[in-house]
């Protein structure tokens, strides 16, 4: 693996000639190359260490992942992808912004030479012709040098534009590798590989109270079914039907198991909206490719995603996707906004569906109601300043466990690694619930800081507070006051930064607790909490 990671920084020097890149660029990768194969390449395999003193490199005082962290911090983020256990496209795609950096750089020099030599030639001319009206010489050595003139300025104007089309095209070539580099990591994210390395924070609950309370105990031989089948013994599950109708992973329910899923949406808005503090918002199903290219869904993840024929529908224009959560329509609403500080944070909470096609899980958790095209979930979004988003991704992880312990769910709390994080997060918990059917803890929250990085790809900015400058209240000076009072100049927009979770997924949530709360009868008891949406209904009981 780390050969592999060593070719992937190089192996864009083969397309440098192709690219008509000069020596320089060459050898500026080359260098680059060197450097990031000698210090950070080490068994990433392994799950050990990626650079030469046992640790990812720092992101220090870099707050995103822009343009100039990828070419003037590239050991950094070529540690940040090896940490990630990137594809040997994206490590190439890193190095590959550096060798047209060394392009931009060129072309913005030529350029503007360019512009200089038409600017002094222009004006060259113009005296020219000044002189020669002035002095009524119409001699053919003044002629010659107004058209030598006006030939160099012409020449230039040509090379300047020349110049400025492929600067255009160079940028947008970068622009669009960097779009398909994932976000740089927070210094507490665990190096490894995959879930298995991922690190546990806390447990919630014991396993067994539940069981006791129910009397699973008194049955020896009673063994928890899946929720499918405790489903279908209240004759609420469908799944024959909605596949007949829509195809695999698609899911009905009905009667009690269908008012049961409908409580627990109501019980988590609620809970989110009078509890917690955050503005219920009903966002569109629909959005237009841009709302996910800020979110960052796309263009890495299009597969995932439902796209809607063009010739039914367009977003202003744009291609037309079904939601993959409410996180893209919630974080978008501020998208090419300046926010004043006082407005942060905003709290926003939805309830919709979500379709996603799992392009890359077939044959994977098939049963139930784990991975399906089509399922609710209860989103948190918030929008911070930047030195409050730590602060607010760990209120919002709190937020949703309050949801699990409302419901008397067992769960643990993981802190994601390196290898298993999301594409957008730089810090991410995953909530996993107990699942006694399966015997198993599995995800049921995901609650992710992204920093700036979503918010940079939709221009969401927010302006810091003004500082007032300390007075003197004892100045007698009327001049010296005045200068004092001068207006001070606003500070400078910066990006926001967004967290996003949520709280809960409503058909894992309706699984945990058709699985927790069953009972060896078959019946089902209906959480404390959940109770009032259920109209005082305590148990549900075979049809």
């Amino acid at each position: 693996m780390a050969a592999a990671y060593a070719v992937a920084a190089a192996g864009f020097l083969g397309r440098s000639s192709t690219l008509g890149f000069s020596a320089l660029s060459t050898r500026t990768i080359s260098r680059f190359a060197t450097r990031a194969s000698s210090k950070l390449l080490s068994n990433s395999d392994s799950g050990s260490a990626v650079t030469e003193d046992g640790s990812r490199i720092s992101r220090g005082d870099v707050d995103g992942l822009d343009l100039r962290a990828v070419t003037d911090r590239g050991d950094m983020v070529m540690s940040h992808l090896i940490s990630r256990r990137a594809s040997e496209e994206t490590m190439k795609a890193a190095g590959e912004i550096a060798t047209l950096n060394e392009r931009r750089k060129e072309l913005i020099l030529s350029r503007d030479s360019a512009l200089s030599i038409r600017k002094e030639q222009s004006a060259l001319v113009g005296q020219l012709m000044r002189n020669r009206s002035k002095d009524n010489d119409d001699s053919d050595s003044d002629k010659t040098a107004v058209e030598e003139a006006k030939a160099k300025s012409s020449a230039a104007t040509a090379d300047a534009a020349e110049a400025e089309s492929e600067l255009s095209d160079v940028e947008s070539r970068m622009n669009g590798l960097l779009a398909n580099l994932p976000n740089l990591l927070d210094d507490s994210v665990p190096d490894g590989k995959d879930e298995n390395d991922n690190e546990e924070v806390e447990r919630w609950g014991s396993i067994d109270d539940l069981p006791k309370e129910l009397g699973w105990t008194d049955e020896g031989d009673f063994q928890p079914l899946w929720h499918d089948d405790v489903a279908m013994g209240l004759d609420g599950w469908k799944v024959d039907n909605a596949v007949q109708m829509s195809g695999s992973r698609f899911v009905a329910l009905s009667g009690h198991v269908a008012r049961l899923e409908r409580a627990i949406s109501s019980f988590l808005l609620d809970m989110h909206t009078e509890t917690n503090g955050y503005t219920e918002v009903s966002v569109p199903y629909v959005v237009g490719r841009s709302a996910l290219e800020g979110t960052a869904q796309l263009p890495k993840f299009e597969e995932d995603l439902f796209r809607i024929n063009p010739e039914s529908h367009t977003c202003n224009g744009e291609d037309a996707f079904l939601i993959p959560t409410a996180e893209v329509p919630l974080t978008n609403m501020h998208r090419d906004t300046i926010l004043e500080h006082d407005a942060l944070p905003i709290s926003y909470v939805a309830l919709t569906p979500c379709f996603r096609a799992e392009a890359g899980s077939y044959g994977r958790d098939t049963r139930g109601l784990i991975r399906t095209h089509q399922f609710h979930k209860v989103e948190m979004v918030k929008i911070s300043a930047a030195d409050d988003s730590d602060n607010q991704h760990e209120l919002l992880t709190r937020h949703a466990q309050g949801c699990l312990e409302a419901l008397k769910l067992p769960y643990r709390k993981v802190r994601l690694c390196s290898g298993d994080i999301g594409f957008s997060a730089r810090q991410c918990y995953d909530l996993e619930v107990w699942l006694p059917g399966s015997k198993e803890y599995r995800e049921i929250s995901s609650c992710s800081n992204t920093g700036d990085f979503q918010a940079r790809r939709m221009a969401l900015r927010y302006r810091p507070k003004q500082e007032v400058s300390p007075t003197n209240d004892d100045t007698t000076d009327t001049k010296d006051a005045n200068k004092k009072k001068k207006k001070q100049k606003k500070p400078k927009p910066q990006f926001c930064h967004t967290i996003n979770g949520s709280g809960l997924a409503i058909g894992r949530t309706l699984l945990a607790v058709l699985e927790n709360y069953q009972m060896p009868d078959g019946s089902v008891t209906v959480p404390d909490v959940l109770r009032p949406y259920m109209g005082g209904m305590e148990i549900l009981k075979l049809p």
